[in-house]
């Protein structure tokens, strides 16, 4: 677009060019990240193991598949985990705390003297 020598008249010209330039991209590198976030996971019983914060012992694995406390799909023989239900399930261990608790069983007993009266 421009010469290699650029004139001082043409310097407005060519920082626009510059900046529309960068502004592409960097819309086609947050494209491609997001598809990237977007794009789950799978993992085998060893890559779940290495994931896990605990790192647990496989039997262990299999002893949550059983009684149904990890979310998992089968193939065949195979287990695999989705990456995604699993951070969820992760989360979903949170345990509140004291404060959460007294705040939560103040705003119960709030409500129930509302509607016991």
């Amino acid at each position: 677009m421009f010469s290699e020598q650029i004139s001082f008249n043409e310097l407005p010209q060519a920082m626009a060019y510059l900046i529309q330039q960068v502004e592409r991209l960097e819309s086609a590198l947050s494209l491609n990240q997001s598809e990237k976030q977007e794009s789950d996971q799978w993992f085998n019983l060893q890559q779940l193991q290495e994931y896990h914060p605990d790192h647990p012992a496989a039997p262990t694995v299999y002893a949550w598949v059983g009684q149904r406390l990890i979310p998992n799909h089968k193939h065949g023989k195979k287990l695999i985990f989705l990456k995604s239900e699993i951070d969820e399930w992760l989360k979903s261990g949170r345990r509140k705390t004291a404060a959460e608790l007294r705040s939560e069983a103040a705003e119960f007993v709030v409500k129930k003297g509302r509607i016991v009266k």
